[in-house]
C-alpha cells in the first residue's frame, strides 16, 4: 500500500473490494463497464496532462513555498475590503471544523437545524443593523447584491402605475467600482440603463424607477441621503443602499431613511480577505417584497409537534419554479462565511461592535489630525474610517511600498486611507512616517484620541440593535465554544455518514486541502493589491486556470464567476459578446431541454435571450429531431443550446455530438452545464463533445466543501473564439482583450478556496483524476444494481448504465399512501441525508455516491434503502400512522413515558444494527413548510414571539 498516494485516500473502494463490485454489477473489468457507459464517439484518445500526483507532504511544502511569494503588507486600500480579526473560537469551531464545512443546503430541515439557526442569527443581525424588515441568508458578493437589488427595484416597479415602462436606474458616482462595473453587466440584457452622476445633483425625472447610493461612499464621505430619498418617494422611485456593515454601528441604519432595499458584505465581521473571496454578501428588504427577495430566506415554523423549527421559506423559488420568468437565477450563497459573520456578531455582541467601530473611527480622527498637523488637507468633511488627503500620490507610493503600505491613489493629488479594526497605534504611526518623509517634516510618536466627529449630527445612530438574547449571552471563549457545539450536534454533515446528492457531488474534501485556508498568507492578501505582491496567488491562478483548460479540452479559463449560477450567466454573456462582435446582434434565441437545471432559463432571460424548451424522448433524452427543427426553424436567431452533460438524468446521451453540430450548423453555440463533471474528467471533455464553453462547479468536481449551500466557485472554459471576451475588472486587469465587464467583484472572484481545488488536481494528478472518474461512475452502478430487484431505475444508458448518478422512481408508492418525500424523511431515521428529492423528475430521488464513498458505506446505504422498501409493503394508503409517516423520530419521542405508536421504538430508532453504533438524532419532527410560509418570521425574537396562533 502505498502510503503517499493522495488517490489512494480519496478513493473509496478498496482494491480488495471492486471485484465483488464489479461482480455485483455483471461486468469483468472497471474498463469493461467505463466502455459500456461512455459512448465511442466521445471517448479522449490521449490523457489529460495535468502532472503527475504529488503526495500530501510534498504539496504541503509546495503550496507554502508558494504562500512565501505572496508579501502582505498593512493595506488601508478599502473599497469594500478590509483587514479583520477572526476570532480564534470561530476559527477553529467552524471554518477549520468538517461538521460545518461539509454539511448541504438545508433543504431537509430537520437534519439542519443547527446552521438554520446560524442563519436565522445573520439575518437579524442584518435587520436589526440596517433597520430593515426583511434580509436573506446572505449572496455572493457586494456587488453582486447591488445588482440583484437593481433587478429587484426593476421587477417590482410595475405597482407604481407611473413607473410601469420607466427603465433608467440612477447610480451614485460615489458607488464602488466593481459594483458599478457589474451593474453595467447586469443592466444591458435586461433593458436598463444606467445613469452614474453626482447624487446631489440628480434631475429627479419621471422615467427613473430606481436609484443605489452608497453609504459611506467609496471616497470615505458620508453623505446625509434623507431629502434625497424623500424626492425620490414623491415620484415613486425605489431606492437601495449599499452600505459598509460595520459603519452601521455608528451611522444612521439606511431603513430609518425610508429606502427600499439596502445590500453590502460582511466581510469586515471577521472574515478573511483572501484576495477577494469567498465573503458573504447581505440584502435587506421591505416585507412587501419578500416574493421577489433573491436567494434564501430561513424562516420559522414548527414541527408536528408543535415545536418551534426553522426551515427555507418559500424555498422552492430558489431554483425551479419560476424558470424563464425569474428575475434571478440565485442558486446558491455564501452560508459558511454567513454563519462565521454572524457568529462574529453573536461573540461580540452590540456593546463589542460598539467598542470596534469606536475603536476604528477614533484611529481615523486621531490620523487626521496628526496629518492636519504636518500640514496636510483631509478632504472628506464627515467620515467613518476613511480619510482623503491632498498630496503627491506618486511620492507617498514609493514611500509606503518600501515601508510595505498599501494605499489607494484615486487621483495623482489624493491618497484615501481606510482603516480597520487591526489597525494599532503602530501602524498609525507607521502611516504618519510615510507622510512625514514625504514633507520632510519630522513627527513625534502620536497616541490615541477619542475624536467622534459623528456625535451629534444628523447621520449619527439614534436606535439600538441586536438586543436579542443570542447577542447578549456567549461572549467569554467557553460559552461560545459550547454555542456553536450545541448547533453542530444538530446537523448531520460528510463527517457523519455518505451525502448522496445528486447533481451535488457531496466528495471528501481532504484536509490537505482545507489547511492552507488558515494561512495569513494566503487569506491576507486585498484583491486590489499590486499583482507584484500576489505572486503565489498568481502562480496558483494561472496554473489552476491552465489545468482546467486542459481537462475541459478548452482554450482559455476565467476563475471570476463566484458560484455555478454565476458561471451560467458569464458563459452567455461571453456567447452573446462573441456574436455582437461579428454583428450578429440579433442572435438571441436560445434552446434548453425540457430536464434542464432552473438556473438555465433564467439565466438565459438575464442574459437578454428568449428561451425556447426543446422536447425529451421517454427515455429522458434530447428528442434529437425536436432540437434540430428548432435550431433550423430559429438558425437565423439562435445564439445558443445549454445542454447538460452527462444529461440531468444521469445518462451520457450517444447524440450528443450530432446535437453540439446540429447548433454549430445553424449558427450558435453551445453551452455545456458543468454540473456532471465528475463523470468525465480524464474520460471524456466538453471540447471533444464539442460544446464551445462550459462552467465547473469547483465546489462540486473540485472538491471545494459546500458549507452548508457555499462557498461555490464555478469558472467558465471557453473555445478559442471566445478568449477575447472574458470577464475583466474595472480595478485589476483580468480577461480577455474585448473583455465584457465584471461578473463578480473581485478580479479573480473567490480565490481563497479555489486553492483547495488546486491541491486537489495536484495531489491526484492525471491519473488519480481519471481513477477518481472511473469510480464514481463504479459506485453508481453498484447502488443501480444493489437497488435494481426494489426500486425501478428511470433512465439508463444504451447499454443499461448510469453515469455517475440514478435516478429512482418512488411514484409507484402512491398506492400505499407513500410520497417520496416520506421515504426522505425515514432515510434520517436510519442516518442518511436524503438524495436530491423530486429533481429533475417529481417523485423520484437521485443519488451521487461520488468517488470517496467505500463499499461499506455504499452497502448501509442500500441496506437502508431496501429496508424502507419493506416498510413500504407493510403501509395501506388509508393509514397513516406509520413509520415513514412519522419519520423522523426524536429522541423525545423514543424517551418519552408514554409510546402509543403501532410499532416498536426499536423499530422507529434503530431499524438495523449499524445505527446503534452511530446514531444520529434530529433534533425536531417532520416540520410544516405550509405554516411557515404562510406566517414569514425570519429572525430570532424570543420563542414566544412565534407560538401566536395562526392567523
Amino acid at each position: 500500500m502505498n502510503t503517499n498516494s493522495f488517490a489512494l485516500r480519496h478513493i473509496g473502494p478498496r482494491p480488495s473490494n471492486i471485484d465483488e463490485m464489479l461482480t455485483t454489477i455483471g461486468v469483468d473489468s472497471l474498463d469493461q463497464l467505463i466502455y459500456e457507459t461512455l459512448p465511442d464517439d466521445i471517448k479522449l484518445e490521449k490523457e489529460i496532462e495535468v502532472g503527475e500526483g504529488m503526495s500530501e507532504q510534498e504539496y504541503a511544502e509546495h503550496i507554502t513555498k508558494l504562500a512565501n511569494k505572496n508579501q502582505v503588507f498593512k493595506t488601508y486600500i478599502g473599497l469594500g475590503y478590509h483587514n479583520t480579526n477572526l476570532p480564534a473560537v470561530i476559527q477553529r469551531n467552524i471554518l477549520e471544523n468538517p461538521g460545518w464545512y461539509t454539511a448541504y443546503t438545508p433543504y431537509q430541515a430537520e437534519i439542519a437545524q443547527g446552521r438554520l439557526e446560524a442563519l436565522i442569527n445573520f439575518q437579524t443581525m442584518i435587520t436589526e443593523l440596517t433597520g430593515m424588515e426583511l434580509a436573506n441568508a446572505s449572496l455572493l458578493d457586494e456587488a453582486t447584491a447591488a445588482a440583484e437589488a437593481m433587478a429587484l427595484l426593476f421587477a417590482v416597479r410595475a405597482k407604481a402605475k407611473k413607473k410601469a415602462k420607466a427603465n433608467k436606474f440612477f447610480v451614485a458616482e460615489e458607488v464602488l467600482p466593481q459594483t458599478l462595473s457589474l451593474l453595467e453587466t447586469r443592466s444591458k440584457p435586461l433593458g436598463i440603463e444606467l445613469v452614474v452622476g453626482d447624487h446631489r445633483e440628480f434631475d429627479f425625472d419621471s422615467a427613473y424607477f430606481g436609484a443605489l447610493l452608497q453609504y459611506p461612499g467609496k471616497s470615505g464621505e458620508i453623505f446625509d441621503y434623507q431629502e434625497f430619498i424623500e424626492k425620490c418617494k414623491a415620484l415613486e422611485i425605489k431606492t437601495a443602499v449599499a452600505a459598509d456593515i460595520l459603519s452601521l454601528v455608528k451611522l444612521k441604519a439606511p431603513g430609518d431613511y425610508g429606502v427600499d432595499a439596502v445590500v453590502g458584505t460582511t466581510q469586515r465581521f471577521g472574515i478573511p480577505l483572501g484576495y477577494g473571496g469567498p465573503h458573504a454578501a447581505y440584502f435587506a428588504t421591505k416585507e412587501e417584497y419578500k416574493r421577489n427577495i433573491p436567494g434564501r430566506i430561513i424562516g420559522v415554523s414548527k414541527d408536528k409537534n408543535g415545536k418551534v423549527a426553522l426551515r427555507m421559506a418559500l424555498q422552492t423559488r430558489e431554483q425551479h419554479i419560476k424558470r424563464d420568468r425569474a428575475t434571478s437565477n440565485i442558486c446558491t450563497a455564501q452560508v459558511l462565511l454567513a454563519v462565521m459573520a454572524g457568529m462574529y456578531a453573536v461573540y461580540h455582541g452590540p456593546n463589542g461592535l460598539k467598542h470596534i467601530a469606536n475603536q476604528v473611527h477614533y484611529k481615523a480622527t486621531t490620523l487626521a489630525q496628526a496629518l492636519s498637523d504636518l500640514g496636510y488637507q483631509q478632504l472628506n468633511k464627515t467620515y467613518f474610517d476613511t480619510l482623503r488627503v491632498k498630496a503627491n500620490a506618486k511620492q507617498v507610493q514609493e514611500i509606503a511600498e518600501a515601508s510595505e503600505i498599501n494605499f489607494y491613489y484615486p487621483a495623482e493629488d489624493v491618497v484615501s486611507i481606510s482603516l480597520n479594526e487591526t489597525t494599532s497605534i503602530t501602524d498609525l504611526n507607521n502611516i504618519l512616517a510615510v507622510f512625514a518623509q514625504v514633507a520632510k517634516k519630522s513627527v513625534n510618536p502620536i497616541e490615541l484620541k477619542q475624536i467622534d466627529l459623528l456625535q451629534d449630527t444628523e447621520v449619527e445612530r439614534d436606535t439600538d440593535f441586536m438586543q436579542q438574547e443570542v447577542f447578549n449571552r456567549y461572549h467569554s471563549e467557553t460559552e461560545m465554544m459550547r454555542y456553536i457545539k450545541k448547533l453542530e450536534r444538530k446537523d448531520l454533515s460528510l463527517n457523519h455518514s455518505m451525502i448522496s446528492l445528486g447533481s451535488c457531488t457531496m466528495k471528501l474534501n481532504a484536509a490537505s486541502e482545507m489547511l492552507p485556508l488558515s494561512d495569513p498568507q494566503w487569506g491576507g492578501i486585498h484583491p486590489f493589491v499590486p499583482v507584484s505582491q500576489a505572486q503565489g496567488y498568481q502562480e496558483m491562478l494561472k496554473r489552476l486556470e491552465d489545468q482546467l483548460t486542459e481537462i475541459t479540452g478548452f482554450a482559455a479559463t476565467s476563475l471570476q464567476p463566484n458560484s455555478g449560477a454565476q458561471g451560467e450567466y458569464a458563459g452567455l454573456m461571453v456567447i452573446k459578446a462573441y456574436h455582437e462582435s461579428r454583428g450578429d446582434h440579433h442572435r438571441n434565441i436560445c434552446l434548453i431541454p425540457s430536464s434542464a437545471h432552473g438556473t438555465n432559463p433564467a439565466s438565459a432571460v438575464m442574459a437578454g435571450m428568449k428561451v425556447v424548451v426543446t422536447k425529451a424522448t421517454d427515455q429522458g433524452n434530447i428528442d434529437v429531431d425536436d432540437l434540430r427543427e428548432k435550431a433550423i426553424k430559429y438558425k437565423d436567431n439562435l445564439a445558443a443550446l445549454m445542454v447538460t452533460y452527462p444529461s440531468t438524468h444521469g445518462v451520457f446521451e450517444s447524440a450528443i455530438r450530432e446535437i453540439t453540430q446540429i447548433i454549430h450548423d445553424n449558427g450558435g453555440q453551445v453551452y455545456m452545464d458543468g454540473a456532471n463533471m465528475n463523470a468525465q474528467v480524464g474520460l471524456t471533455h466538453p471540447g471533444k463533445i464539442g460544446a464551445d464553453v462550459c462552467h465547473l462547479n469547483l465546489h462540486k468536481t473540485f472538491a471545494i466543501p459546500h458549507g452548508g449551500g457555499g462557498p461555490g466557485v464555478g469558472p467558465i472554459c471557453v473555445a478559442e473564439q471566445l478568449v477575447p471576451f472574458l470577464p475583466g475588472n474595472p480595478v485589476i486587469k483580468t480577461g480577455g482583450e474585448k473583455a465584457i465587464s465584471a461578473i463578480s467583484a473581485a478580479p479573480w472572484g473567490s480565490s481563497l478556496v479555489c486553492l483547495i481545488s488546486y491541491a486537489y488536481i495536484n495531489m491526484l494528478g492525471s491519473q488519480g483524476l481519471k481513477s477518481s472518474t472511473k469510480h464514481a461512475i463504479l459506485n453508481a452502478n453498484y447502488i443501480k444494481s444493489r437497488l435494481g430487484d426494489h426500486f425501478k431505475t428511470l433512465y439508463s444508458g444504451e447499454r443499461g448504465r448510469a453515469a455517475h448518478e440514478m435516478i429512482i422512481d418512488c411514484r409507484p408508492f402512491k398506492t400505499k399512501g407513500i410520497e417520496v418525500v416520506d421515504i426522505a424523511k425515514r432515510l434520517i431515521d436510519y442516518g442518511f441525508h436524503a438524495p436530491t428529492v423530486s429533481f429533475p423528475v417529481a417523485g423520484t430521488m437521485m443519488i451521487e455516491p461520488t468517488e470517496s464513498e467505500s463499499k461499506a458505506e455504499l452497502d448501509r446505504f442500500c441496506d437502508a434503502l431496501i429496508a424502507i422498501r419493506e416498510e413500504i409493503e407493510t403501509c395501506q394508503k388509508e393509514d397513516e400512522n406509520n413509520v415513514l409517516k412519522n419519520a423522523p423520530h426524536t429522541l423525545s419521542m423514543l424517551t418519552a413515558d408514554s409510546w402509543e405508536l403501532p410499532y416498536s421504538r426499536e423499530k422507529a430508532a434503530y431499524p438495523l444494527d449499524y445505527i446503534k453504533e452511530n446514531k444520529f438524532w434530529p433534533s425536531v419532527r417532520r416540520v410544516d413548510d405550509a405554516y411557515g410560509d404562510r406566517n414569514l418570521m425570519c429572525t430570532c425574537e424570543p420563542i414566544e414571539t412565534y407560538m401566536t396562533s395562526e392567523e
